[in-house]
């Protein structure tokens, strides 16, 4: 038997080091931290190797000023490179912190999300329906192989629709707890089709935090925190 409830809604060394720099950005097995100590070890290696150079530099000939500005402004970019890199993590730090926060809140919580396979358990399987107009609507649940194990007839106003099977068949035969699919077709008063979303109600069982975005086990089945459409109260 089933229910339908309406619910509310130095120049090489220099260089090698530039390169060496930027090859350790585009690697994330090596840390920023590692990257800054790297590139500031090889910038005072630098000034102190460009000091001793001008202080023994031929008069007659001087170094060519623009080749060492070159590459204090090659140093100079890396190392902003990598201070933007380090802010990026800490975002997103903070980011997945928030994302575990609120995954955490929703254990204990029922919650709906678009699906059509619901989990039989004491007796109870619900979905909720999304009718956009009144509609006669024909509705099937097939059992995990294929079977049809209930179909009835309902007419249905416009709102969201909560519909509870009790496991039951035509027959009043008893299936077992297990995972069930809805199926539903719909009719306007004028006998034109009307598509009606379906979505399954869960409590949030566990969270599971290893996983980016966390992941929530509901009913058996893994959903991330995108897929949840609202929290809704147990109803008694």
């Amino acid at each position: 038997m089933a229910t339908v409830n309406t619910i509310s809604p130095i120049t090489s060394n220099v260089q090698a080091a530039i390169t060496a720099a930027n090859s350790t950005q585009a690697s994330s097995n090596i840390g920023s931290a590692v990257d800054s100590k790297t590139i500031a070890g090889n910038f005072n290696t630098f000034l102190q190797l460009l000091t001793t150079q001008l202080k023994n530099q031929n008069p007659l000939d001087p170094l060519d000023t623009n080749q060492f500005t070159q590459q204090l402004v090659q140093f100079a970019q890396v190392e902003q490179q990598i201070k933007q890199n380090q802010q990026l993590e800490t975002l997103i730090s903070i980011e997945k912190s928030a994302q575990a926060t609120t995954a955490l809140a929703f254990v204990g919580s029922t919650v709906a999300i678009d699906g059509q396979t619901a989990g039989l358990a004491n007796g109870k399987a619900t979905w909720t329906f999304n009718v956009p107009k009144p509609v006669s609507a024909a509705v099937t649940i097939k059992s995990a192989t294929g079977q049809t194990v209930y179909s009835g007839s309902f007419s249905m106003n416009p709102g969201n629709q909560a519909f509870q099977w009790d496991g039951r068949d035509a027959n009043g035969t008893q299936w077992p707890d297990g995972k069930y699919t809805i199926s539903i077709t719909g009719k306007d008063t004028s006998g034109q089709s009307v598509a009606i979303p379906s979505e399954i109600e869960g409590v949030v069982d566990s969270v599971d935090l290893t996983k980016t975005p966390p992941e929530l086990q509901i009913g058996g089945q893994t959903f991330t925190l995108d897929k949840i459409k609202r929290v809704v109260r147990q109803r008694v």
